[in-house]
């Protein structure tokens, strides 16, 4: 669906604006890597253009002559950019646009290459895949009756966007058994949930960011003004939930960032270009008046989410509890090709945490490492619902199990 508030928008601008674009995963809806190999000439010399002009290595375009690269030529130059940097044809624009929105179109499933298994590692909240049954953890093993396991994430994401039919078969393993489970799924557009909150025991405050998009800074100052107004007293602590988070929008990062600081660097961004060179920095007001926080990560926590626990780790404003974070350093800006119905997503600058470290490759090192697996995907609505689990042994085992939050809540107490 085009989003008719932002395309126009977007075509008059020409101009480059900074986005953190959704990192690791794949999101299965209609943002998939598209081909270069049928680009016309005019729209390779402007992606030439840009990329001599603002991508953040000065890759060799044979200098002035660089207009007069061939088709192959461009491919090969096309080749050595970083994975983050891709042509987005009008589709592929909408669905980014309605993915920085809070939507999209999919099914509500994101997966990840490990080994020869598809993995999926998180389904969406509210998500035509949720309520099938699918769970984090299952391996798909067919799309449509087509064996997944020798392809490409990008290719499985082919697959079902280009299915003919609104409804797609997967099946998939899941722990060990041997026999495969079958769900039919239909493609919708979901809504997706950014934020959500709850104040556990002894006063201690969970925010969960499941996501940073256009509307997460509003739903993250609500929802902290709700769970304080809502207590008798002040709280003692809050924990902010940011495992497998795999990021978003760059302002968003630094606005949320902003809620929780009186003041200090939240993140530099360095590249080629004049612009690329930016700081940021809090204003006064902080949200909790100087409660304590402890920042949840894990290896699948990226782009956004690190710019957050690094901002409020390095001004001391938190500890960050759990696993190394995935180390997704690198800001991406969208620069609109001819109509604007096109663009280039070009990775333009690195960005550094308010210690100067620049964490691309590398990632958010915790306070406390607490290494535990990916976080069961019932956890969080355990918490956040407060579902009673005293009648259901499973998911009392699993809530008890996420050591990462026990240690958070230990510390806070001990403030």
């Amino acid at each position: 669906m085009k989003n008719n508030n932002v395309i126009p928008a977007f075509k008059k601008a020409g101009y480059v604006f900074s986005l953190l674009l959704f990192t690791f995963t794949l999101v299965l809806n209609n943002a998939f890597a598209s081909s270069v190999k049928n680009l016309k000439s005019q729209q390779i010399d402007e992606i030439l253009f840009n990329i001599h002009a603002y991508y953040v290595d000065d890759l060799d375009l044979q200098n002035s002559h660089y207009v007069q690269y061939n088709n192959k030529q461009f491919e090969r130059l096309y080749s050595k950019l970083d994975p983050y940097s891709k042509y987005l044809n009008e589709h592929e624009l909408d669905a980014l646009f309605d993915n920085t929105n809070g939507q999209y179109t999919g099914l509500g499933i994101e997966v990840k290459k490990v080994d020869t298994d598809i993995k999926i590692v998180n389904v969406v909240n509210n998500s035509p895949a949720k309520e099938a049954g699918i769970l984090a953890g299952d391996i798909i093993v067919s799309v449509n009756q087509k064996t997944v396991n020798l392809l490409s994430v990008s290719e499985v994401a082919t697959l079902i966007k280009e299915n003919k039919f609104t409804t797609i078969n997967l099946t998939v393993k899941r722990n060990e058994s041997p026999e495969v489970l079958s769900f039919n799924v239909a493609r919708t557009q979901i809504q997706l949930e950014s934020v959500t909150s709850k104040v556990l025991e002894s006063g201690i405050g969970y925010l969960a960011i499941n996501s940073f998009s256009n509307h997460t800074l509003h739903e993250v100052a609500l929802q902290t003004a709700a769970m304080q107004n809502n207590y008798d007293y002040p709280l003692l602590g809050l924990v902010i939930d940011l495992r497998d988070n795999p990021g978003g929008t760059l302002k968003s990062a630094i606005a949320v960032s902003d809620l929780f600081l009186e003041s200090g660097t939240i993140v530099t961004t360095k590249g080629r270009y004049f612009d690329a060179n930016q700081a940021f920095y809090a204003k006064r007001g902080d949200i909790l008046k100087g409660a304590s926080i402890v920042v949840l990560i894990n290896e699948n926590s990226a782009s956004a989410a690190e710019i957050l626990a690094g901002a409020l780790k390095d001004n001391n404003r938190a500890k960050v509890v759990g696993s190394q974070s995935f180390g997704k350093g690198s800001v991406q800006s969208l620069i609109p090709l001819g109509d604007g119905n096109t663009a280039l997503k070009l990775t333009t600058a690195k960005y550094f945490t308010p210690s100067g470290e620049s964490i691309d490759g590398v990632g958010i090192k915790p306070d406390v490492t607490i290494n535990q697996t990916t976080l069961p995907q019932n956890n969080k609505a355990v918490i956040i619902k407060n579902e009673q689990v005293k009648n259901n042994q499973h998911q009392l085992v699993n809530t008890l199990a996420d050591l990462q939050l026990v240690k958070a809540k230990q510390l806070l107490s001990m403030q």
